[in-house]
């Protein structure tokens, strides 16, 4: 008879951090033809913040069916409920725009806050496999989305630190819609793959609009009576027909070919910023030449197009991100595909980027955005993944990024980083190793993480001031032990030199003093047990 895997999972850590997962699957039938999985997880924690408290929840069910040897059917269904008392949370700055240094316990919302969302997604798909290695795939989803924002944040952009009370409550739909076929064709004496399928994505939002919008309340005032006073309401919708070749052109040589129309429908339900992109066409070229068993050269090119639903101040929706992405790199292969490597440099060209417009006085939405000018992405990502041994797992990867204006509507911006808050190098590394002999049921590991600094320029009522954070790394330790073929033991160690740093800095003209605390340090104690 079939026997189900049922692992149960809990983990104990730092700020009464506690959580439980668990996680059964197999087959439903002596036959297996029909399988199924169901996951559940559930934290409740507080937070290094004061008063800080969160809750999570998620459960997600499938079922997979042999319809005969050639038809599989899958149909699931999940949800996800979030609930938390930190609203955005930011610390303030100081009066000339520097870090306060307030202690990482610091809570900066107000005792009424409230953020939930909740997540349903239903989904399924049908898969068919032909005689001659063709498939077809037919695939379909829908999820809505439930929230509640309801809190404040702190800023200075009237000179005093003052609190500001806001509250909206939004509500999304999205279905999404996907068939394909793929398979192999003989052609010039090579069998080479072709992919043609077809996709509709449709995002219905609503966001629900309360007043008042309070600025200048003292800090700690109470909760204002927030009474709807508008919405904001549209339909997106992107059709799409795409076509992919892998051409064997050579035993070393493939070239990739693709392309993509796409057909996107902006629908504004409630004013007059509707907009539409008819038949834009989305190009996709790639070769690859495989230099020996374990070595692959590859360069690409892909064009780029991100349609978008901000709006600038006049309440017009930004145009589409378009542009170009250029790669070049080499990837490696070892052990059997145990260990892989990657170095890659790639350059990405973009137009109508979203920026943060710098005032937002006069915006009809919550917030408002400039449409940028030409931005080029430069950089390197180097990448190594796998085992060494049996015994030994490892990891670690590079990026260096440069993200740079082009040219832009304000002269100045020319030759300007784009994302300041954003740094240019990352870092990490990881390994795990099991011991050896009497200690064989031990394993023990740890990662460091490294970026180099960021900045943000920001205007507050006395003038403008560069805030920083400085390079730095952060540093973790596991231990754990295998007890029994069931169980198993896990401790780790997170930021073990207990590293100050900020993962967020500067201003938001909308959102108030953004300072946020990384992680101080902290424990966990994680169980899993397997029937």
């Amino acid at each position: 008879p079939a026997v189900p895997q049922v692992p149960l999972t809990g983990t104990v850590g730092s700020w009464d951090d506690y959580r439980g997962v668990f996680d059964a699957s197999g087959p439903l039938n002596d036959s297996r033809t029909v399988r199924g999985r169901i996951v559940g997880s559930y934290q409740d924690a507080n937070s290094f913040r004061d008063k800080e408290k969160s809750d999570h929840g998620v459960f997600y069910g499938v079922v997979e069916a042999d319809l005969s040897d050639a038809t599989t059917a899958t149909l699931g269904l999940s949800r996800q409920e979030d609930q938390t008392n930190y609203f955005w949370g930011g610390l303030p700055l100081g009066v000339d725009g520097h870090h306060l240094n307030l202690p990482r316990s610091t809570y900066s919302g107000s005792d009424w806050e409230n953020k939930k969302i909740q997540i349903d997604t239903v989904f399924g798909e049908l898969e068919h496999r032909f005689d001659n290695d063709w498939k077809l795939r037919v695939a379909g989803s829908s999820s809505s989305l439930d929230g509640l924002f309801s809190g404040t944040y702190l800023s200075r952009y009237n000179g005093p630190l003052e609190t500001t009370a806001y509250q909206s409550k939004p509500e999304e739909q999205q279905t999404a819609f996907d068939a394909y076929a793929s398979g192999p064709v003989e052609a010039f004496g090579r069998t080479h793959e072709v992919v043609v399928g077809t996709s509709r994505r449709v995002y219905d939002q609503t966001s629900n609009e309360y007043s008042p919008y309070d600025t200048g309340l003292p800090i700690g005032a109470p909760k204002p009576d927030f009474v709807r006073n508008g919405k904001t309401h549209s339909i997106a919708t992107q059709d799409a027909v795409y076509l992919t070749t892998r051409l064997n052109l050579a035993d070393p040589l493939t070239l990739i070919l693709g392309g993509r129309l796409d057909w996107y429908d902006y629908d504004d339900r409630v004013g007059d910023e509707d907009y539409k992109v008819t038949r834009n066409l989305t190009r996709y070229a790639g070769l690859i030449y495989k230099l020996d068993e374990h070595h692959s050269l590859y360069t690409s090119y892909t064009d780029v197009f991100q349609p978008q639903s901000a709006q600038d101040l006049s309440g017009k929706v930004l145009k589409p991100v378009v542009g170009e992405n250029y790669e070049v790199g080499i990837k490696g292969e070892y052990f059997n595909g145990a260990l892989n490597t990657s170095l890659a440099v790639f350059q990405i060209d973009q137009k109508n980027l979203k920026t943060q417009s710098p005032t937002q006085a006069g915006c009809a939405v919550l917030t408002c955005y400039n449409a940028a000018g030409l931005v080029r992405s430069q950089g390197v990502e180097m990448e190594l993944q796998g085992a060494l041994t049996e015994n030994w797992q490892v990891g670690a990867g590079y990026t260096y990024a440069r993200t740079h204006y082009l040219k832009d509507a304000d002269p100045a911006n020319k030759n300007q980083q784009f994302n300041t808050d954003t740094p240019e190098h990352l870092f990490k590394v990881s390994t795990v190793y099991r011991l050896q002999g009497a200690l064989e049921k031990m394993r023990v590991g740890g990662n460091v993480y490294w970026q180099s600094r960021m900045y943000n320029d920001i205007a507050l009522t006395d003038g403008s001031y560069r805030l920083e954070q400085g390079s730095y790394a952060v540093a973790d330790l596991m231990a754990g032990y295998q007890v029994s073929k069931n169980l198993d033991l896990q401790l780790n160690a997170n930021n073990i030199f207990d590293r100050t740093y900020y993962t967020a800095i500067g201003a938001s003209s909308v959102w108030g003093s953004t300072d946020v605390y990384g992680n101080p340090r902290s424990y966990a104690l994680t169980a899993k047990y397997s029937f």
